[in-house]
């Protein structure tokens, strides 16, 4: 016999892709158990939850700062997928390269939806961290079929109260996602000698107008000055180059680890 979180946890690798065979594999439980219980032969503990969201707007045991960052992950690097009996498994693509980030994500989505297992699913080069839920589709509305940036992209209003009463979270996790922080250089001469100097600079890039729209608007509501950079490889680039406004960041978000 197999205990419910173990039986839940293969539900989970189910819904967020894999087949029957690879959670087979991942797991050591049989083939044809994993097929028994994604029939609806164990009941799932999710199934009765009750929606995170009261009366428009999240419930007392849903932080508010933590979504807020979430919301930022999902708008750059996340995706929903539907899966049997009207699950959805979010997704949140994460670069390995920066672990550090995968662990915070996995705290955000954790902290949002404390009730539901959280699982990393590995691919070359990326983790994904991943949770399912029937409600995920209430608490990002955004969720929709195609790419975000063919389709349009805007906060409810529950959404925007978050996003203005914890700016630098939703800013955070689009910087985490979509964003980065480099050293540029240049040269300047000086009394006949050319010097080269360097200085810090924060860059955001997503192919959404509407998302670059969101993450300016966050910007200018904590007072961080920007510039819109070229577009590239069909991205629209945002910069924050002035020195205060760089310490700010630095302050409140820093780089990534």
């Amino acid at each position: 016999m197999y205990d419910l979180a173990t039986r839940q946890r293969a539900l989970d690798l189910h819904a967020s892709g894999l087949t029957f065979s690879q959670v087979s594999r991942a797991t050591g439980i049989s083939r044809s158990s994993v097929r028994e219980w994604a029939s609806g032969a164990v009941p799932s503990p999710r199934m009765t939850a009750e929606c995170p969201l009261r009366d428009g707007r999240l419930g007392p045991s849903h932080p508010p700062s933590n979504y807020a960052y979430l919301l930022g992950l999902y708008l750059g690097d996340g995706c929903i997928s539907a899966g049997r009996r009207e699950v959805y498994a979010l997704r949140i693509a994460c670069c390995d390269g920066w672990p550090g980030l995968i662990d915070e994500c996995e705290r955000a989505v954790s902290a949002v939806m404390p009730h539901n297992k959280v699982n990393r699913v590995r691919a070359p080069g990326c983790t994904s961290v991943v949770s399912t839920s029937k409600h995920w589709p209430c608490l990002f509305p955004q969720h929709g079929p195609g790419p975000k940036h063919l389709r349009r992209i805007s906060l409810a209003p529950w959404q925007q109260e978050i996003v203005d009463a914890h700016p630098w979270e939703f800013l955070r996790g689009l910087i985490h996602s979509d964003g980065c922080r480099i050293t540029n250089w240049t040269t300047r001469t000086v009394g006949g000698v050319k010097k080269r100097y360097e200085y810090p600079r924060y860059f955001f890039t997503n192919t959404s107008a509407d998302i670059v729209g969101l993450f300016t608007a966050a910007l200018d509501a904590v007072g961080v000055r920007w510039k819109p950079g070229s577009r590239s490889n069909g991205g629209f680039n945002v910069s924050v180059a002035r020195r205060e406004s760089v310490a700010l960041m630095d302050a409140r978000i820093g780089p990534k680890y």
